[in-house]
């Protein structure tokens, strides 16, 4: 049973992913799909990308949405560093600063702080991990934009990431595989693996919803010609991957593979016996 389920947690964690992986790279690496549907949004008469140049669109689709994972991330970094500073103070010897901070109600947040301890800092690690294995790829794999190839009229020739790989130094000057933007919005997957070890009830809600971000924040990048659409799939299967090995190491497989908790039973009074019942409000089941 326990190997069963180990196998399991680790098909659909990684095997998954990896197996997306493979789709991705023979269905758009092998073949011309991306330049295709970027062609749809690329007028060759002006030689441009028309939202490119449309500033609203671009501050409401690439600044304004750098918002949620930004503050996500100062949040989990003041949190951290705040979940150190209740365990410090001593009734006997801080009993007026203690007093003090719960008069203006920053105790709670201390010591709420301090029990998470370990989620602010999985956030900070998850963030930062996923940060640096996209600027790792972008600068081992010298990919360029769209905008900047000779495809749309810029000056470098297109190569796909796997002609200028290098392993051990930087390949060049282009930035552009994965999407860096796209993977922004996928990093708020850390959030799910948070969510999974408290076995929250609505944690896929939180994976799906973590996913359509960095997917609208990827896709708003090739409609302005900055990105093929591979780039945003690419960018979600490495931050995928890097938020759930740091997960497996703040949290550990057991914790993460537990079936999520179902609604609490409420109890019902039955009628005309003013007697109650634990009758749940939906059916008991297990994901």
């Amino acid at each position: 049973m326990l190997t069963s389920s180990r196998y399991r947690f680790y098909w659909v964690n990684f095997g998954i992913p990896l197996a997306c992986a493979v789709v991705v790279f023979l269905l758009f690496d092998l073949t011309r799909i991306d330049i295709a549907f970027s062609d749809l949004f690329y007028d060759p008469a002006t030689q441009v990308f028309p939202l490119q140049h449309v500033h609203l669109f671009e501050k409401i689709t690439h600044k304004w949405a750098r918002i949620i994972p930004n503050w996500t991330g100062e949040v989990a970094m003041i949190g951290a560093l705040l979940s150190f500073l209740w365990p410090r103070l001593k009734a006997e010897k801080h009993s007026k600063i203690i007093a003090l901070l719960e008069k203006i109600k920053i105790a709670p947040v201390l010591r709420f702080a301090s029990k998470h301890r370990r989620d602010f800092l999985y956030v900070v690690f998850a963030f930062s991990i996923s940060t640096g294995v996209i600027h790792y790829l972008k600068g081992h794999t010298s990919v360029y934009c769209p905008v900047e190839t000779t495809q749309y009229a810029g000056k470098i020739e297109h190569k796909e990431w796997y002609q200028n790989f290098d392993l051990l130094k930087v390949a060049g000057d282009g930035r552009c595989w994965p999407g860096g933007h796209a993977s922004g919005g996928f990093t708020m997957l850390a959030l799910y693996f948070v969510a999974r070890r408290y076995r929250w009830r609505y944690s896929k809600a939180l994976m799906h919803g973590s996913l359509l971000l960095g997917f609208v924040y990827g896709t708003t990048r090739v409609l302005q010609g900055w990105h093929y659409m591979s780039h945003t799939f690419w960018a979600g299967i490495f931050v995928w991957l890097a938020c759930l090995l740091t997960a497996l190491a703040f949290y550990g497989r057991a914790r993460l593979e537990l079936p999520v908790l179902q609604k609490v039973a409420s109890p019902v009074v039955e009628p005309f016996t003013g007697l109650q019942s634990s009758k749940p409000d939906v059916p008991p089941s297990w994901s």
